[in-house]
C-alpha cells in the first residue's frame, strides 16, 4: 500500500521517507537489543517469538547514538564531506573528551578510539582487529537519506566516514547500506533496492555474496536466510557481511513491510540490534514514517548519551530534517 503523500520525488515524500528511516533505524534497534548475541533457540526459551518491546523502557544502543553523530556531521558538511571532517568530528565529540561510561561501543569504534588517541590518522586509524565490523553499516542510513535517489553518491560519502574506523568488508557493508536506503529514499522497489545496494560493492566480496544467498531464500523465511549466512560457531556477531546480510534477507523475506522487516531480523537473534536497525532503515525509507506502528515510533524518544554523552539529547526525527529538504521552501520554489 502506498503510504507517500505526493510523487516519490517530492520534498514531503522525501521528508516522510527520511523520517521512516532513521525513525525505523532507531526502533529496530530499541525492539532488537535485547535480543543481541543470542541465538533463536535462546529468543524462543525466553520470550516465545518477540512481537514488540520486550522491556518496560526501551531506548537504542550505540547504533542509534553512531547514526546521530554521522547525521550531525553529514548535515554540516553535505557532499563537501571529506576524511578531515570526520576525524576532526571523532576528535572533538568522542576521543578528546574524558573516556565516560562508553557503555555499548562496539570493538571497532574502541578499536578506532585508541588509535586515533594515540595521534594515528586514518586510513591506519581503521587498522585494528574489527576493521570488518558492522560498525559502518549501523550509522549508514543517514547518506541515503541524504543522497536520496543516488546510491553511488551514498556510497562515496559513507565510504569517506567509514576509512576513518572501517576497511575491506567493514566498508561494503556500510556501502551497501547507504546505496539501498538511497533507492527506497525514491520510491524503488524491492528488487531495485537490492540491486542498488550490491551494484556499488564489488560482486566478489564476501559482503555481496553473503547478501545474494540471503536474498534468494528470502521467500523461505528467515530460518532459511539465518542458515544461508551465518557461519555455525563463528563467535563474533558484528561481522559486517553477516549482519547487512541478515538485514537485507529479513527486509526481502517480509517484501518490505516494516514490522515484519524488523521482527524478522530481531527473531534471527546475532548483532539483533544492529540487523533490526538496518532492516528498520530499509523499510522505513521504503515505506515512510507512516509505515511504522505508532507504539513503536511514540516509545523512541531523544537519545540518551548512554555511548556517545555528546549525543544526548538529540532525537532521530531531527536529523531526518537536517538532511532533507524543506516541504514548504519546496512548494514555495
Amino acid at each position: 500500500m502506498e503510504l507517500i503523500a505526493g510523487g516519490p520525488g517530492t520534498a514531503e515524500a522525501i521528508r516522510e521517507r527520511a523520517r521512516g528511516a532513521l525513525l525505523g533505524l532507531a526502533v529496530g534497534d530499541a525492539l532488537g537489543a535485547p535480543a543481541e548475541n543470542m541465538k533463536p533457540s535462546e529468543i524462543r526459551r525466553r520470550w516465545g517469538r518477540i512481537e514488540g518491546f520486550v522491556s518496560d523502557d526501551p531506548a537504542g544502543t550505540d547504533d542509534t547514538e553512531y547514526a546521530i553523530f554521522s547525521g550531525l556531521l553529514l548535515a554540516r558538511h553535505g557532499s563537501a564531506l571529506t576524511v578531515t571532517h570526520v576525524e576532526h568530528a571523532w576528535h572533538h565529540w568522542i576521543a578528546d573528551r574524558d573516556e565516560g561510561p562508553f557503555r555499548g561501543a562496539g570493538f571497532s569504534e574502541r578499536g578506532t578510539l585508541e588509535n586515533l588517541r594515540r595521534g594515528l590518522a586514518a586510513p591506519i586509524s581503521a587498522q585494528h582487529r574489527h576493521a570488518w565490523s558492522d560498525g559502518l553499516a549501523m550509522r549508514a542510513a543517514p547518506f541515503g537519506v541524504f543522497a536520496a535517489g543516488a546510491p553511488k553518491e551514498a556510497a562515496r560519502l559513507v565510504a569517506i566516514d567509514g576509512c576513518v574506523s572501517h576497511e575491506g568488508e567493514g566498508i561494503y557493508g556500510g556501502q551497501a547500506v547507504a546505496a539501498g536506503v538511497a533507492a527506497a529514499m525514491t520510491g524503488a522497489g524491492l528488487t531495485s533496492v537490492i540491486a542498488a545496494a550490491l551494484s556499488v560493492i564489488p560482486m566478489d566480496s564476501w559482503t555481496a555474496r553473503s547478501l545474494r544467498r540471503a536474498v534468494a531464500v528470502a521467500d523461505q523465511g528467515e530460518r532459511a536466510v539465518r542458515s544461508a549466512v551465518v557461519i555455525g560457531g563463528y563467535p563474533w556477531t558484528d561481522l559486517a557481511p553477516e549482519a547487512v546480510a541478515l538485514a537485507f534477507g529479513a527486509f526481502a523475506t517480509a517484501r518490505g513491510d516494516f514490522a515484519a522487516s524488523v521482527l524478522t531480523a530481531v527473531n534471527m537473534g546475532r548483532d539483533a540490534d544492529t540487523t533490526a536497525a538496518v532492516a528498520g532503515a530499509l523499510a522505513g525509507a521504503h515505506g515512510g514514517a507512516a509505515s511504522i506502528p505508532a507504539t513503536w515510533s511514540s516509545a523512541i524518544g531523544p537519545v540518551r548519551g548512554s555511548c556517545l554523552p555528546e549525543m544526548r539529547g538529540y532525537h532521530v526525527l531531527d536529523i531526518a530534517d537536517l538532511l532533507t529538504p524543506d516541504p514548504e521552501e519546496g512548494e514555495s520554489a
